[in-house]
C-alpha cells in the first residue's frame, strides 16, 4: 500500500533529535494542507497557537503541491521568530500509485487527497500529528491535547454541528449516529497506516453511489464510523460569521472554553469588508507572523462573496451599496 515517502514529497533533510520545549515536553506536531492562497491564513493559525502556548515547542508541517519562493521564505522565517520547527513537504501525487486511478478517472480535485497522505509523509518522524484547517484560530492552551494518550486510537475527532451531523448520518447511511468535522483530526500515524485508512477512504470516494457533498470528509466518516474517538466540541468550535452578519451583529459571540475557533463558513475572519470583529482577532495574530505586511481582503473577491456582501449591505440599510455589489456580482458571473 505505502510508497516510499520520497515518492510522495520532497522531504526535509538532515533531521535532528526531536526538540523539547521549555516546559520539558517534546515538540508537538501539527500539519496543514494549503495552497499559495492560504499561507496568510495559516500564518494566523500558527501564531495563535504559539501565542497561547508559551513554553511548548511545535513542529509545523505544511503539505502542498507547489509553494512560491516568497511563502517558503516566510515559512522558514518563523524559526527565527519563535522556538518552532517548520517542514515543507512538496507533494507529487502523480508518482503515488494509490492515486493513479483518480488522476485520470475522477472528477475530484487532487487537493482533497492531501490530508490522506499526512500519515505516510510523516511516518518515522512522529507517532502522532494534529491536522488543522487554516481557517482556525487557537484561543486557549493545548496542554490537554499535548498530554492526551491516543495510543489506542486511530484518530481523535470532534463532532460536526448537530444539524450537519444528523443530515450526513442519514445521507451516508452511517451505522453509528456520529459524524465529525474534518477541520481538526488528531492522527495516530501507525494505527492509521496499519488499519489502511487512506486506501479505504479512496475506495469509499470511488465506490460510493451516495452524494459525497463533503468529499474526503464524508469518505473519512464512512471509513471511521464507529472507529474514531470523539472529544468535546471546544476542540473544533464551529463559528459561522454569516449567522452574525445576516442579523447585523458584528461582535464576536462568547466561545466559552473553546480551544480552536473554526471559521468554517463562507465568510472568513480575514475579510475586512465584512466589518465583523473577527477580523480584529485575525489581524492581531497575523501581526505576529512573517505575513504581517499582507493586508486583509478589502473587498469581496468572487461571485459568492459579492452576492453575500450585497445582501449584508441591504440588511444594514444601505440599498445603493447593495445594488452596486449586486451589479458587480451579475457582471462577474456573466463573464465566467
Amino acid at each position: 500500500m505505502n510508497q516510499p515517502v520520497n515518492q510522495i514529497a520532497n522531504q526535509p533533510e538532515n533531521q535532528q533529535t526531536a526538540p523539547v520545549g521549555s516546559n520539558g515536553k517534546p515538540s508537538f506536531h501539527i500539519a496543514f494542507c494549503v495552497d499559495n492562497n492560504y499561507f496568510r491564513a495559516m500564518g494566523g493559525t500558527i501564531s495563535s497557537i504559539i501565542d497561547n502556548n508559551p513554553g511548548q515547542h511545535f513542529t509545523f508541517h505544511v503539505l502542498a503541491f507547489e509553494v512560491s519562493a516568497d511563502h517558503q521564505r516566510r515559512l522558514k522565517q518563523l524559526e527565527a521568530m519563535y522556538p518552532v520547527s517548520t517542514q515543507l513537504h512538496l507533494l507529487d501525487l502523480s508518482s503515488f500509485t494509490q492515486f493513479s486511478h483518480f488522476i485520470g478517472h475522477s472528477h475530484y480535485s487532487l487537493s482533497i487527497f492531501t490530508r490522506l497522505v499526512i500519515p505516510t509523509v510523516l511516518k518515522g518522524q512522529t507517532d502522532r500529528v494534529l491536522y488543522l484547517d487554516a481557517d482556525i484560530l487557537c484561543v486557549n492552551k493545548l496542554d490537554e491535547m499535548v498530554d492526551m494518550d491516543i495510543s489506542g486510537d486511530i484518530a481523535v475527532v470532534v463532532p460536526d454541528a448537530p444539524v450537519t451531523l444528523q443530515r450526513r448520518v442519514a445521507a451516508l447511511k452511517l451505522k453509528h449516529n456520529e459524524y465529525f468535522n474534518g477541520g481538526v483530526i488528531f492522527i495516530n500515524i501507525e494505527k492509521w497506516i496499519s488499519e489502511d485508512i487512506t486506501q479505504q477512504t479512496l475506495d469509499a470516494l470511488l465506490d460510493s453511489k451516495t452524494d459525497m457533498r463533503f468529499n474526503d470528509q464524508d469518505a473519512l466518516n464512512i471509513v471511521l464510523n464507529g472507529r474514531a474517538r470523539y472529544i468535546s466540541p471546544r476542540w473544533n468550535y464551529l463559528y459561522d460569521l454569516i449567522h452574525d452578519l445576516n442579523v447585523n451583529k458584528f461582535a464576536l459571540r462568547p466561545v466559552g472554553k473553546a480551544v480552536f475557533v473554526h471559521f468554517a463558513g463562507a465568510v472568513k475572519p480575514w475579510t475586512d469588508w465584512s466589518g465583523h470583529d473577527a477580523r480584529h482577532l485575525f489581524r492581531k495574530y497575523l501581526s505576529l507572523t512573517p505575513w504581517a505586511d499582507m493586508p486583509l481582503d478589502p473587498e469581496p473577491k468572487n461571485t459568492k462573496e459579492m452576492r453575500m456582501h450585497s445582501r449584508f449591505m441591504y440588511r444594514q440599510g444601505r440599498p445603493l451599496e447593495s445594488l452596486k455589489w449586486y451589479i458587480r456580482y451579475l457582471r462577474k458571473r456573466a463573464a465566467k
